[in-house]
């Protein structure tokens, strides 16, 4: 393993550890689209100066990277819209393996087909491996039927493809900061009427101000690890290595959280790490 390749591994399971912790606390707020809002709206303000510095050494950016960024903020908004939805009316154990494990299967995919990037046998094995251990970790006494929460689940799943991609493709014109402010503007712009009509955010604030402020660091910060790795390794490679934070969040949940099934998830989690390791060594 190269070190360019080390440092992209390193960074992108750091981005999946701080994006399981982001999720934790999450999960423990009161109303998830007044909390996720208030998270965005801390994001913006405390990224800003530094991307601000960023814009400063900027030259010129072609219009398709202006069309990049634009679409870029937009599907992060779809996303986190239909993520609040999807929540709002499935279980947990029900959509987030749909959602999670959609991407991992067809990133690679695209990247090699468009993006002229390749992957061993080796490395597509990692990724079935991925997303298997992703779909173990479901609730297994769960009927999946063709429903709404699990239609909302792939089009999430859908979108998280589409914006990884895109962004990868965007880092060629916008920077890293740069495009991540973006996205969170795109967040924050999607949930507002949620949030507005919900009538909760002094509420939220009050109970969660602190928890509110460090996902406003975390969340952001976490996608900014994973856009850095990106800018060094393939998507294809990159992108299915994030869902180590499925791993991390099974731990959280098994130990602190006290869920069910730990035996399951763990072994998942086991399948999970194992698939990472044969993708970074591909």
């Amino acid at each position: 393993m190269s070190w360019l390749t080390l440092a992209a591994v390193v960074l992108v399971i750091l981005s999946g550890l701080i994006h399981s912790v982001w999720n934790l606390f999450a999960k423990q707020s009161i109303n998830k689209n007044v909390f996720l809002w208030c998270c965005q709206l801390a994001a913006i303000l405390i990224f800003l100066p530094m991307s601000v510095i960023e814009l400063r050494t900027i030259d010129t950016v072609p219009l398709v990277g202006y069309l990049l960024l634009l679409a870029s903020m937009i599907l992060h908004g779809i996303y986190i819209f239909l993520l609040a939805k999807t929540y709002t009316i499935g279980d947990l154990s029900q959509v987030y393996p749909i959602m999670r494990g959609t991407s991992p299967l067809f990133v690679p995919i695209i990247g090699v087909l468009m993006l002229g990037e390749n992957l061993s046998i080796q490395g597509w094995i990692g990724i079935i491996m991925i997303v298997i251990g992703i779909f173990l970790t479901g609730d297994i006494n769960t009927k999946w039927r063709f429903n709404k929460p699990i239609l909302l689940a792939i089009m999430v799943g859908l979108i998280i493809t589409s914006y990884t991609v895109v962004d990868k493709i965007t880092l060629n014109y916008i920077p890293a900061f740069t495009l991540n402010e973006a996205t969170n503007i795109g967040n924050l712009i999607a949930l507002t009427f949620l949030t507005m009509r919900s009538q909760g955010i002094r509420t939220e604030w009050r109970v969660n101000w602190k928890t509110i402020i460090l996902g406003g660091i975390l969340a952001p910060g976490g996608y900014l690890l994973f856009l850095k790795a990106l800018e060094l390794q393939p998507v294809s490679q990159i992108a299915p290595m994030r869902e180590i934070g499925t791993v991390f969040g099974t731990i959280f949940g098994v130990f602190l959280l006290n869920e069910s099934q730990g035996r399951n998830r763990i072994i998942a989690s086991i399948i999970i790490t194992a698939g990472i390791i044969m993708l970074a060594y591909q």
